[in-house]
């Protein structure tokens, strides 16, 4: 199997996402897997198609193994797995930028939905093709 496509961007961990122990609270970790893995469809698709799909999460499966602190530059990193009838797997990693310390690893299950009837449909081979980096 190929090397996957791999997406990244930079956010910087904020004080409104701190929790009372004083580092960013686990929610705010969520929250950043899922803005990366929007930030990497707009990125991928072409503005006049952004319109016609849908992505909802079914399940998401998250590993915390440091804390992120106000201030933090992070590197969020993305990436698709297996791709199944409506269903995308979604690999993220979120690292200190600094130092290069993963803090967090998820693996996320989306559903491919039709904006208008709201219900499943099967991911394919244009939505492959942007996933996985081929024009």
């Amino acid at each position: 199997m190929a090397e996957a496509f791999r997406f990244s961007h930079l956010l910087t961990v904020a004080e409104g996402d701190m929790d009372e122990l004083g580092h960013a609270n686990n929610v705010q970790y969520l929250r950043w897997v899922q803005d990366v893995a929007g930030a990497h469809w707009r990125a991928i698709v072409p503005a006049e198609a952004l319109g016609r799909y849908v992505w909802v999460v079914r399940e998401h499966r998250i590993r915390y193994l440091q804390a992120a602190l106000a201030g933090d530059v992070l590197r969020a990193t993305t990436w698709v797995g297996e791709m199944r009838g409506a269903q995308c797997q979604r690999f993220t990693r979120l690292e200190r930028e600094a130092d290069g310390v993963l803090l967090s690893e998820a693996e996320t299950q989306w559903v491919l939905l039709d904006p208008q009837s709201r219900r499943p449909v099967r991911v394919g081979e244009e939505v492959v093709a942007w996933l996985q980096n081929k024009p």
